[in-house]
């Protein structure tokens, strides 16, 4: 998911440099939504692991 959001973030880097700043916008807006869901299902997978270790 990560490679995801490396990718749409690359894609609206080259489209923000062409002069499509509505699209950079938008693949822009489309990483960082990914990105937070990579990190909220890295931060659940983190604290299942830890309490699984527990008990």
């Amino acid at each position: 998911m990560l490679r995801w959001a490396l990718g749409f973030l690359g894609v609206s880097l080259v489209a923000a440099f062409c002069g499509f700043y509505l699209l950079a916008h938008m693949y822009a807006y489309a990483a960082k939504i990914i990105f937070i869901i990579f990190l909220v299902l890295s931060i659940l997978s983190f604290i299942d692991s830890f309490l699984e270790r527990k008990s």
